[in-house]
């Protein structure tokens, strides 16, 4: 697996993030399935999850990658506001 650039489907998915959360200070997505697209572990850091509980953070990544998902063996969130 190279890990100097990003698969095809990290790649895809990090548009997708930065498109549905372009306040994130951070978006790292990596997949965990060997580099065949099936699970991604994503972290990913905004100011759009201020004020907001882990389970409403996991639901809007959720709902920014519903089409993505649809293929996806398994995904882990996690989650952060940026540290003042």
């Amino acid at each position: 697996r190279r890990f100097t650039s990003q698969t095809d489907g990290e790649a895809r998915v990090t548009r997708v993030l930065r498109e549905k959360f372009p306040r994130a200070s951070a978006i790292k997505v990596v997949d965990i399935s060997g580099g065949c697209g099936a699970m991604y572990e994503i972290h990913i850091e905004s100011e759009d999850f201020k004020e907001k509980r882990t389970v409403q953070q996991h639901q809007m990544v959720n709902q920014a990658l519903s089409e993505e998902i649809k293929s996806m063996h398994g995904l882990r969130i996690f989650t952060s506001t940026p540290k003042p």
